[in-house]
């Protein structure tokens, strides 16, 4: 349960309604997710996060679904389900297989668990690597 009251798109003020309204043309969706209503309590934050997180996750150097694709590592790593089903959704709209995913999970646990090692035991970082 949300520490807030999330804002709903008929409740939202014409500034939140904006970026509510962004949000779904450049996502491609029906309705605004949970994430973004529940930002919108503070509509500054809102405007903000979705400027910042549309610039980066435009076509670059890096594909979009490449950009889903690390976006869901870090969400499992950081243990946030709501950010893995998000991503996980956008990088299979994006064109994620079930066999890239597979791998790409492969990838996060095993660097999980690696960064665990390095961690615990405190391994200096080699001379070549600086």
């Amino acid at each position: 349960m949300p520490t807030v009251d999330p804002v709903e798109y008929e409740e939202a003020s014409p500034e939140v309604k904006a970026v509510y309204d962004d949000i779904l043309e450049k996502r491609g969706l029906k309705e605004v997710p949970n994430f973004w209503k529940t930002v919108a309590v503070h509509p500054p934050t809102l405007k903000r996060t979705w400027e910042t997180l549309a610039e980066v996750m435009a076509p670059g150097a890096l594909d979009p679904m490449f950009k889903e694709m690390i976006a869901v590592a870090v969400s499992a790593t950081n243990g946030c389900e709501y950010c893995i089903r998000s991503h996980t959704a956008q990088a299979k709209a994006k064109g994620m297989t079930s066999e890239m995913h597979g791998e790409l999970l492969a990838v996060i646990g095993m660097f999980n668990e690696t960064n665990r090692l390095v961690t615990t035991l405190q391994v200096d970082v080699d001379e070549a690597l600086k």
